[in-house]
């Protein structure tokens, strides 16, 4: 009785749909943690970046040196600052609007790049909402066969009865062990992707601060050359 009630023997005991729906919630668990490996990586990527932007916006070194900015994100935002500098000071327009429209490109430039991280969560999300949802699903169906073979069988007694509902709740325990993590990890990424986002509109307020106050030509040519 204890080999019927193993996992494997859960498995292949089990009703066909019951199967299919055990397949999809571990084929989605999979590509889950696939997920989590890549954000894991990403976001390791984009803290860096967003400590070596602040560390050189707070030591004033983008006008003298912008390559200290680094790459990746912090070169799409000098790249979009030098192309706002190079337009210059439009007929008009006071130097605090200058600014401003800075932030805006910037922060634009900076929008773009962490929408880049964002494919893969969506689908940690409704991992985390429908995979319960399908496991019990697959609970419900095993455990209708499992009364319609007790009935026609014509025997209640539990080692009859057992095997069918343990088949039939393991499909929600998998359906739990998608969904948990899918959830706790999408609320982490999200998490730290706003975190993120705010960590470099700090440092891009700063940064535009220190464009505008050196006019708008000087850092055209030094910003173009950081972005290529």
């Amino acid at each position: 009785m204890n080999h019927e009630l193993s996992f494997m023997a859960l498995v292949l005991n089990a009703d066909p749909i019951v199967q299919g729906v055990m397949a999809i919630l571990v084929l989605t668990s999979v590509t889950c943690w696939a997920i989590t490996v890549e954000k894991l990586v990403r976001f390791g990527t984009l803290r860096r970046a967003a400590r070596s932007f602040e560390a050189a916006v707070k030591a004033d070194a983008l006008l003298s040196n912008p390559a200290k900015a680094g790459e990746g994100i912090q070169a799409a935002i000098l790249t979009a600052a030098a192309r706002e500098k190079r337009d210059g000071i439009d007929a008009g327009e006071s130097r605090y609007e200058f600014r401003v429209r800075l932030e805006m490109v910037m922060r634009q430039a900076m929008a773009q790049q962490l929408r880049q991280v964002e494919p893969g969560l969506p689908f940690l999300a409704t991992v985390g909402s429908a995979a319960p949802f399908i496991g019990l699903f697959g609970t419900v169906w095993g455990i209708m066969n499992s009364f319609t073979a007790i009935a026609g069988s014509n025997d209640t007694s539990l080692a009859v009865v057992a095997p069918g509902i343990a088949e039939a709740l393991f499909a929600t325990a998998l359906g739990l062990v998608a969904a948990i993590p899918a959830v706790v990890l999408y609320n982490k990424f999200s998490t730290d992707l706003g975190r993120l986002a705010q960590r470099f509109n700090v440092a891009i307020n700063e940064a535009a601060r220190q464009f505008s106050r050196s006019g708008p030509q000087p850092l055209a040519r030094p910003l173009a050359e950081a972005g290529q």
